[in-house]
């Protein structure tokens, strides 16, 4: 068991970037999403789509969606350790979504972003995608944490938690 929040937060925050980049490639397969989350990403700091679409492009915008990957799973870590690890599913579904509606409205607002799709299909399929991080991140760090990080009385509740 992990007993350190940073380690599993950027453990479950990875497991969870795995479930969702899956999900985006076969989004983009399936031709339901214009771009994957590493060519939007990347094309936060490229200037144009087919320098995010290279290979070099990819790696930087898969280094940068990783990167919020590990943040969310850390935020998830710190929201179980004060809320408790009961309605994982709720829990999972709601940080996960909000993180993606987070960065997607973060990377809209930049003008120099001009790789986004800004069409209604790809969109919801990041937030179906995000809902699913969240799902995966919020039960692998349910499962791998230490009961001593969820031991703290959450907010509102009594702890169930025995010394």
């Amino acid at each position: 068991m992990i007993k350190d929040r940073v380690l599993l937060g950027t453990i479950a925050g990875l497991a969870g970037n795995l479930v969702k980049t899956a999900i985006d490639e076969i989004s983009l397969r399936m031709k339901i999403s214009q771009r994957s989350f590493r060519a939007t990403a990347a094309g936060i700091w490229l200037p144009t789509a087919q320098e995010a679409d290279s290979l070099k492009g990819q790696v930087l915008g898969g280094v940068l969606d990783s990167g919020m990957a590990i943040l969310g799973g850390v935020g998830t870590v710190q929201l179980l350790t004060t809320t408790g690890k009961d309605q994982l599913m709720v829990k999972g579904i709601v940080s996960g979504v909000a993180l993606g509606s987070m960065i997607t409205a973060m990377m809209s607002g930049l003008i120099r972003n001009k790789v986004q799709p800004k069409d209604a299909a790809s969109n919801l399929s990041y937030m179906l995608s995000h809902a699913a991080y969240g799902l995966v991140t919020t039960y692998v760090a349910a499962k791998l944490g230490d009961a001593s990080l969820f031991m703290e009385k959450p907010y509102g509740r009594a702890s169930t938690a025995r010394p």
